[in-house]
């Protein structure tokens, strides 16, 4: 094989570590950026046409980030595919939104605002529409006229820099939607290992996406029930019909999992307004 070759057998190779490395990035940036944004989604219905995003730096160092849209597919395990083009009954929200800036840049401790404004058209069909903004953090480059020292020019360097990224979904509802939860397939796992497995699938109707809290309480006929578990900002997004997730449960003292019942609730975040979505009891 030719030196031409080789090195572009290596390109290759190195661009698509890069592309497969920044995609696991993207998904995983909530724990490992240092950029919080607050609220963590945006929701357009009734009245409301605009939403400020605070965007805070908790590192020691500027970061630079720039605005964008991204579309994403939710798998029924809660994972999330990007797409191009919207799957059969799902709605892109990105061309009725604006927002200004389109970059920031954030000195250690700092924040901004990003303004973000809806534009109903009247050409909107009823239904839920949803984009996400993707914070793509920009990597430091080198002062011009910084030098490199090469110590053999006859190799050839590579230097993998991980590209970080956060996207929040934001979402217009059109019309009056509605939607209903109900809770299947539960299941609790006892034998796989000493932490009790607790197994369920989200079944949702209608036209709008659901979000909110799951929490499980066990209880005996003799006492108080116990929290074992509870998840927060759990969501079944339009047009998927159903979610299956899995949780730990905890071994709390005076908890027997062989026995008495678990209280299972799914229900708006403590933000909104108290309504439950869905509950059910589970024999054990």
């Amino acid at each position: 094989m030719t030196i031409k070759g080789i090195i572009s057998k290596t390109s290759t190779q190195i661009l698509l570590a890069i592309l497969f490395a920044s995609a696991l990035l993207t998904f995983n940036a909530n724990a490992q950026g240092n950029l919080l944004i607050t609220p963590r989604r945006v929701v357009f219905e009734g009245n409301k046409q605009s939403q400020e995003l605070t965007l805070a730096n908790t590192g020691s160092d500027t970061a630079k980030y720039t605005v964008s849209f991204v579309q994403y597919r939710m798998t029924d395990d809660g994972s999330f595919v990007q797409i191009e083009q919207p799957d059969e009954g799902q709605l892109f929200a990105d061309k009725y939104l604006r927002f200004f800036p389109r970059s920031v840049t954030l000195p250690p401790n700092g924040s901004q605002v990003i303004r973000m404004q809806y534009r109903k058209m009247p050409d909107m069909q009823n239904g839920e529409f949803r984009s996400h903004v993707y914070f793509r953090a920009v990597p430091n480059e080198k002062l011009l006229g910084e030098e490199q020292t090469i110590a053999d020019s006859t190799s050839i360097g590579i230097k993998l820099v991980p590209i970080f990224g956060i996207s929040i979904p934001v979402i217009i509802r059109n019309g009056d939607l509605q939607v209903k939860v109900d809770l299947t397939n539960i299941s609790v796992d006892l034998k796989s290992d000493t932490v009790p497995n607790l197994s369920l699938v989200f079944e949702r109707t209608g036209d709008k996406s659901v979000y909110g809290d799951l929490s499980v309480m066990w209880s005996s006929a003799q006492g108080e029930p116990i929290e074992v578990g509870t998840v927060r900002g759990l969501a079944v997004y339009t047009p998927n019909k159903i979610r299956k997730f899995k949780m730990q449960l905890h071994n709390m003292p005076g908890v027997d999992f062989k026995k008495g019942k678990l209280l299972i609730k799914f229900q708006a975040p403590n933000d909104a307004k108290a309504e439950v979505f869905a509950e059910k009891e589970f024999p054990l």
